[in-house]
């Protein structure tokens, strides 16, 4: 297990909870989040990134405002939420780095950076821990191959610039795949990417829910130490409390939430915004981050 800098530390106190666990609410999403705008003039295609950065302000507003963390992206968040004042100094700010959709190459996806986004970059926005998702199969990348390149040169290039770095590791169908073959792959799938993602130096794993108690249980033997988050994914609310209960009672140490909480919160009326964003999104946070400290 690779050891915490002070610096990583201290990112890794600002992203947890009063009980020692991780909470993040997601809103890096771009096109995700215009799909849940349904009533916006034109439907969600028509919504200007000024209109977007808007929902995004509210939604730390109304919502990150009262978790430990809030995952935000350069590309439409940043800098604006905090140069605005909109964030509070009690939520830490987590930089997303990856730009929206994949390439592939030989039947594999790979992610992307946001254009100039870097580790300098998450000090330069006034961030306090970064999160790069990359696209994971175990079965057919090992700690050589290009997306382990890219994992281990980024926990470098982060730690030699004092930011803490989530790993978001996404398993996925290959073309060609049965939905069938894919369901009975996806346990082992998650658990040998945590072990992946270890062995190429993560230090905090943000990952999906493995799909039962036994395979949670065995994503935190396969971390060998290393603290992990599980996804919503964008599942209902419901049914991801019981994952992270499920998940957290079997060495998960948080969650990482984003549609889950708002994806039928979200308005392109300020006034409607805040209504949803209040009576809605926000009870669903407070009960998740009791179910992330085991209550």
């Amino acid at each position: 297990m690779s050891t915490l800098t002070t610096a990583e530390r201290r990112g890794m106190q600002a992203i947890c909870t009063p009980g020692g666990n991780i909470l993040i609410v997601a809103a890096d999403q771009r096109n995700g989040m215009k799909a849940a705008i349904s009533d916006a003039p034109g439907g969600s295609a028509a919504i200007s990134k000024d209109e977007l950065a808007e929902v995004k302000a509210d939604l730390v507003r109304h919502l990150a405002n009262h978790a430990p963390g809030i995952l935000l992206d350069p590309e439409v968040a940043l800098p604006m939420i905090p140069d605005e004042g909109i964030l509070s100094r009690d939520t830490a700010l987590v930089v997303g780095l990856d730009a929206s959709g994949f390439e592939t190459e030989d039947g594999l996806r790979f992610t992307r950076f946001v254009d100039g986004a870097s580790a300098r970059t998450v000090r330069e926005l006034g961030g306090d821990v970064a999160k790069m998702l990359w696209y994971v199969r175990p079965d057919r990348q090992d700690v050589n191959s290009r997306v382990a390149d890219e994992i281990r040169a980024l926990v470098s290039e982060c730690e030699s610039e004092g930011v803490l770095l989530i790993v978001e590791l996404l398993t996925y169908q290959l073309e060609g795949e049965s939905d069938e073959q894919y369901r009975a792959l996806f346990p082992q799938l998650v658990v040998d990417s945590a072990a992946l993602g270890v062995a190429c130096g993560a230090k905090v794993l943000k990952l999906q829910y493995p799909g039962s108690a036994e395979a949670a249980a065995a994503v935190t033997a396969a971390a060998g130490g290393v603290p992990w988050a599980v996804l919503s994914a964008g599942i209902d609310h419901e049914t991801f409390i019981t994952q992270v209960r499920t998940a957290v009672a079997n060495g998960a140490r948080g969650a990482m939430a984003g549609r889950s909480l708002w994806k039928d919160s979200l308005s392109i009326s300020a006034v409607t915004r805040e209504e949803l964003l209040t009576t809605r999104a926000l009870p669903r946070l407070r009960e998740l981050m009791a179910a992330v400290d085991g209550h």
